[in-house]
């Protein structure tokens, strides 16, 4: 599993070097090297191991193809997403017009997601998760499911 906070760059070339203790986990569990990089919002990237992208995808196929969301939801994921390949050290190419909007230069953080990663800008984490505090309402919900 993908889990922990590990900080990254994000060169001037848009590269994306991938922290080690992702990158040993991912290539033993996705090998081939392809990825998936996207988002939702254009706030954060999304990576998925391209073989993760394309369960997402063929649940997304099995809905009917005027589903608003699906629309909604595929419209964002492709016009922020890429397929991309990391080269020989780890870097993926983050798509320009992602790494525009999400201010994808220099220091970032890379989380992880269990069965993917997001990459944000620090300043931008930060600010998003203070808007958006852990409420009591959050722990019953974890409570109810026994964490």
């Amino acid at each position: 599993m993908l889990r922990g906070n590990y900080p990254a760059r994000v060169d001037e070339k848009g590269r994306l070097k991938i922290p080690n203790e992702f990158r040993a986990y991912l290539e033993q569990a996705f090998p081939g090297g392809k990825f998936y990089v996207t988002s939702f919002d254009g706030q954060s990237a999304r990576v998925y191991p391209m073989s993760e992208w394309e369960r997402i995808e063929e649940k997304l196929a099995a809905l009917p193809s005027m589903d608003p969301v699906k629309q909604k939801l595929l419209s964002r994921t492709n016009y922020y997403g890429q397929v991309v390949e990391s080269d020989a050290q780890g870097r993926l190419l983050m798509p320009p017009v992602l790494r525009e909007t999400a201010q994808m230069r220099g220091d970032v953080a890379v989380l992880g997601y269990l069965r993917h990663l997001e990459v944000w800008n620090n300043q931008r984490l930060l600010q998003a998760m203070d808007a958006n505090p852990f409420t009591d309402a959050d722990k019953q919900t974890l409570a109810d499911l026994g964490i």
